[in-house]
């Protein structure tokens, strides 16, 4: 049984599809820089942070990290007030982490930026989050970040400091030791992460201190991080799995967190036997690849000893490969980001039914009820209905969306997930599909109006629909249904993905390019995604190009 868990949370068994919230062990009421304050003081010589490269990297101690952090805050703070936003666009650099704890310890809020985000997605993050400044690499993957910002700069009045990555030691040299920090409360502003809704408007879901740092806390010892772990991690710094499960769950374990610049097997394993990695999250696709890397038995692995897993539900097939191959268990995890990350888990010593088929349990101090997405009432064990859920670990609200907010998060407190499942008599949920129209091509999610609004751009086309079409390597791969305004026109596919892959994040150009005379609607005019998705997997609508 999972150390974190009261004896009887796994024996409960409910008459409906709700469960109340177990209040043990007792929230922490803590901020993020306090969290560092209380692993620096227990554990200050234990090695907090690692730059996990091939040919190895600095590495930190938590008594260092939070010095670290303190001159990140107080150097902010000239430059800042608290309350402010400042963004963070890089791919995995260590400098993601002073920069989280700084902006924590002096009341900034930290707003994350995909690396892989181009001007036009850049420019609209900025903006909407009203960025005083920004932190940036100087390119990700030949694309000149810096030029970029140059470029839009003009169009963002609220951007005063623009901050390279290669001049944070100088920017820690403007530290003044004797400046005073601000009173920052539990609940205040820490983290904002953009999403979007099948509305294509990409939101700012913002975190308090003390709901991220309990959630980590609750999940990380739910997957069978033990206080003192190594958690190697290859995961995105701009995203929830990471920035949170590894950049504050560490921290709330005292463990050490391996930051991999990105994910690549081989370093992943060189980085396990060098550190003796025992924890990662890692999604399916990533498992895969480890398992079958033909170098894995070149690599002692032995120390790892629990993966989680999110974006999909891992396979009892992968389940058992993993055990038998690695040694090492998987816990199945499910959360959003409206959510500040995980809600449920499966645990380490549950049978592979439960971890294959369900997403776990609801984790402490959280209320999880299947609801009648029409009434809100709560449905009977086993119906399908609308995830929702109540507590610490709901976000603030969308930045600056109130009317968003609100269609999220009902009066009453329950949060609306999008999600449909189902809920058994121990609480094990399912899930079952999506009222969200969202695609989850490996582990990344993909919001199709976005892309759509970019291809109606395009003088041709008349309509356009994105939909995910399952893949036995992504999960699922993007495919965009197009009807041509010319019926004896062909889109020019090529151009078309050019202009993806120009304008949006790489992995959300579509790969599969479909052609119809109309889209699927109803009598009021709603498009029917599932009839074109029905269509594909029946090998009725063929794809026109590969790209």
């Amino acid at each position: 049984m999972a150390p974190h868990c009261p004896a009887d949370y796994r024996a409960r068994r409910l008459s409906t599809s709700y469960w109340p919230a177990f209040t043990e062990p007792e929230l922490k009421q803590v901020t993020l820089g306090e969290a560092l304050r209380q692993a620096a003081g227990a554990s200050p010589d234990r090695v907090a942070l690692v730059e996990g490269g091939r040919d190895g990297g600095r590495s930190w101690a938590y008594s260092e990290l939070l010095d670290r952090s303190l001159r990140t805050a107080r150097a902010l703070l000239t430059r800042f007030e608290p309350g402010e936003r400042v963004a963070f666009w890089a791919p995995n650099v260590p400098e993601w982490i002073p920069a989280l704890y700084g902006c924590a310890l002096a009341g900034i809020t930290l707003v994350t930026v995909n690396p892989a985000y181009k001007r036009r997605e850049l420019e609209y993050v900025l903006a909407k989050s009203r960025a005083a400044g920004v932190f940036t690499a100087p390119s990700y993957r030949n694309f000149d970040m810096e030029a970029a910002i140059a470029e839009i700069r003009p169009s963002l009045p609220a951007l005063r400091h623009v901050i390279r990555i290669g001049d944070f030691e100088a920017l820690l040299d403007e530290s003044d030791p004797a400046m005073p920090l601000p009173p920052v409360r539990p609940g205040d502003p820490a983290v904002i992460m953009f999403t979007s809704g099948t509305t294509g408007a990409q939101k700012g879901v913002i975190f308090n201190h003390s709901g991220v740092a309990n959630m980590t806390n609750f999940t990380q010892r739910r997957g069978g991080l033990k206080e003192g772990g190594v958690f190697v991690n290859p995961m995105p710094m701009f995203h929830i799995g990471s920035l949170g499960h590894a950049g504050i769950g560490s921290v709330m374990l005292r463990a050490t967190h391996v930051l991999m610049p990105e994910w690549d097997a081989e370093n992943y394993m060189a980085q396990v036997e060098r550190h003796a990695g025992t924890f990662s999250l890692l999604v399916p696709t990533m498992i895969e690849q480890l398992l079958a890397h033909p170098e894995r038995g070149a690599y002692d692995l032995s120390t790892l000893r629990n993966l989680t897993s999110g974006a999909s539900v891992v396979e009892a097939r992968l389940i058992r490969a993993t055990k038998e191959a690695l040694g090492a268990t998987i816990s199945n995890i499910y959360g959003q980001t409206e959510m500040q990350g995980s809600i449920t888990g499966t645990h380490p010593d549950d049978n592979d039914d439960d971890i294959s088929g369900t997403i776990g349990q609801p984790l402490p101090h959280m209320e999880v009820r299947i609801a009648d997405p029409s009434t809100g009432e709560t449905v009977a064990l086993g119906e399908q209905g609308e995830i929702q859920t109540r507590g610490y670990q709901n976000m603030i609200g969308y930045f600056d969306m109130p009317e968003e907010t609100a269609r999220t998060i009902q009066p009453d407190g329950w949060l609306r997930s999008g999600d449909l499942g189902s809920m058994d008599e121990r609480g094990f949920l399912k899930i079952t599909g999506r009222i969200k129209d969202m695609i989850i091509r490996g582990g990344e999610n993909i919001y199709p109006r976005e892309i759509e609004l970019l291809l109606l751009e395009d003088a041709g086309l008349a309509n356009a629909a994105v939909v995910g079409v399952p893949d036995p390597h992504w999960g699922e791969q993007v495919g965009a249904v197009l009807v041509p305004r010319d019926p004896a026109c062909q889109p020019d596919v090529s151009r078309l993905f050019t202009r993806c892959r120009t304008e949006l994040a790489h992995y959300k150009a579509p790969r599969l390019w479909f052609v119809v005379p109309e889209l699927p609607m109803t009598e009021t005019g709603k498009l029917q995604k599932f009839r074109l998705v029905a269509s594909i997997k029946a090998g009725a609508l063929q794809p026109v190009a590969r790209t």
